[in-house]
């Protein structure tokens, strides 16, 4: 469960992150997946990583420490058109070097909105983290948007396709910030991996 959260630091440089080894759980994915809601919704604090209407506004990596004993990691989002080449640019340099520089990432969550079909740039995504044995999850958010029928179409049609390259699949969680869907799992499963250190 979780106790306590607070915010600790918002940095660009993976050089500049806390270094006190504790453990870090990293949050990405496409930008208004709904990342921040999902971290607030876990921490059970809406006041904790910044929401915005406006996709692409998490540019840092965040850093909230969770019980006195590991990280919670808010990334930047990816694939938002409508930013500089300049920026984006950033971001992805901002992304890669924490993902294949952090030792103690120990897992990565990938957000995906459950009412998309596969988008090129998450499996594209997926590909880099598996070619680079990047330990990672799937949660799919916002499932409150959707009826049952079509969540459970949507989401085995989804891992159909993850299927057809990966083997065995990645770990999946399915999940609603609005209606706290999905929180004991993640967080069981975080403290899951903290037991495997």
């Amino acid at each position: 469960m979780i106790t306590s959260a607070k915010f600790v630091i918002s940095n660009s440089d993976v050089r500049k992150c806390p270094n006190d080894n504790r453990p870090e759980f990293a949050f990405i994915g496409r930008s208004n997946v709904g990342k921040s809601s999902l971290i607030n919704m876990l921490t059970r604090n809406g006041q904790l990583a910044k929401t915005s209407s406006k996709p692409g506004k998490t540019l840092l990596i965040n850093h909230f420490l969770i019980n006195s004993s590991y990280y919670i990691v808010d990334l930047p989002g990816y694939g938002f058109a409508r930013q500089s080449k300049g920026t984006i640019s950033e971001l992805q340099r901002i992304i890669t070097s924490y993902i294949l520089q952090r030792p103690n990432l120990y897992n990565l969550f990938l957000l995906i909105d459950c009412r998309l079909t596969p988008q090129n740039v998450d499996l594209q995504f997926m590909r880099f983290l598996g070619e680079n044995q990047v330990p990672f999850s799937i949660v799919f958010t916002k499932s409150d948007k959707l009826s049952t029928t079509t969540l459970d179409a949507n989401i085995k049609s989804y891992m159909n396709t993850l299927a057809e390259e990966w083997d065995p699949l990645p770990p999946t969680f399915i999940t609603s910030s609005t209606k706290g869907k999905g929180r004991d799992e993640l967080i069981e499963y975080i403290e899951h991996c903290l037991t495997l250190a």
